[in-house]
């Protein structure tokens, strides 16, 4: 028996309708549930063929976990070594190079100097950094966030130099992007699994949380076949099996706007019945997939930057 586990913390909605999905499709020599962790022990296998791991970007203890269960053999979505290396400003230096426009960003040093750090450890550093030209490049309107992180914590619109020195003193040791805003006139929000399967979805990211998706956008078949393409060539690059793309389009422009999202929202009270719907038939589907492909050896995925990177 093949079993296919899903990991995960506080949400409801999805992990039990997935198991039971999966369970509801009697596939001879499959079987879902959710994962049970009594002990850890190294070189162990998990007991599971696949995992969908929804948590464990907050649980380090999980983290770890996956990669020795991705080690010996268990298949999980997403790739917890990539995961781990991951962040978005790497992934915004990314789309530069293989040509998914992006909005003008920067990387700033916290404003407070990392735990057990001195003026010491930044010899390397300018400081003051070179403000002006930092401010010339992104322009104002912007948006102040973390390199690494989701779910709308420590955003903030700046508009001025002095807004952004003030609110960069409420960061404290966080690393911030700060980011261009692209003044959209349309926005989609995009799952992606398999990095085949594709759900485009209006959303309005200005609205309340649990009306985010009460949009009115329509794209076009050109712009929906456009955008599936740019949702289907970034998760080509990075390897995320289970991930949701923003794009917000800009005089005819899709711009990938947040891009790293390998536990995204997948609740029915935000997402809404249609949407929850996809999300639960395709990864139950997918899950199933990996589960009857995997022979039990090592069985991590790779997307095409370290693919290609390692081959040279």
């Amino acid at each position: 028996m093949k079993k296919i586990g899903i990991l995960y913390g506080k949400e409801r909605s999805f992990p039990q309708a997935f198991i039971d999905r999966v369970n509801s499709k009697n596939v001879e020599g499959i079987i879902a549930e959710p994962v049970r962790i009594d002990k850890a022990i190294q070189g162990v296998a998990s007991g599971y063929a696949v995992i969908i791991d929804r948590i464990s970007q907050d649980v380090p203890f999980y983290r770890t976990w996956l990669k020795n269960a991705a080690l010996t053999g268990t298949a999980v979505i997403n790739n917890p070594f990539w995961w781990s290396a991951d962040d978005k400003y790497f992934n915004n230096c990314l789309m530069t190079q293989i040509g998914v426009p992006v909005p003008k960003t920067a990387i700033i040093p916290s404003y407070e100097m990392p735990d057990d750090t001195s003026s010491e450890s930044f010899t390397n550093l300018a400081y003051p950094l070179d403000w002006e030209s930092i401010f010339k490049e992104i322009g104002f309107p912007a948006y102040m966030k973390p390199f690494a992180g989701g779910g709308w914590k420590h955003v903030y619109k700046l508009n001025s130099i002095e807004e952004f020195f003030e609110k960069h003193k409420e960061t404290e040791q966080l690393v911030m992007l700060l980011q261009e805003e692209i003044v959209f006139e349309e926005y989609y929000r995009c799952y992606c699994i398999g990095r085949k399967y594709v759900r485009i979805m209006p959303y309005e990211p200005r609205n309340p949380h649990h009306l985010r998706y009460q949009a009115s956008f329509t794209p076009s078949p050109k712009r929906l076949q456009e955008m599936t393409d740019i949702v289907l060539k970034i998760n080509h690059y990075l390897g995320y099996d289970f991930n949701t793309v923003e794009l917000a389009v800009r005089n005819g422009v899709p711009y990938a706007i947040d891009f790293c999202n390998p536990a995204p929202d997948a609740d029915i009270a935000s997402v809404g019945a249609e949407n929850f719907e996809w999300v639960v038939e395709t990864a139950a589907n997918y899950a199933i997939e990996k589960a009857l492909a995997n022979d039990g050896v090592n069985h991590l995925s790779w997307g095409a930057f370290v693919r290609d990177s390692a081959g040279k």
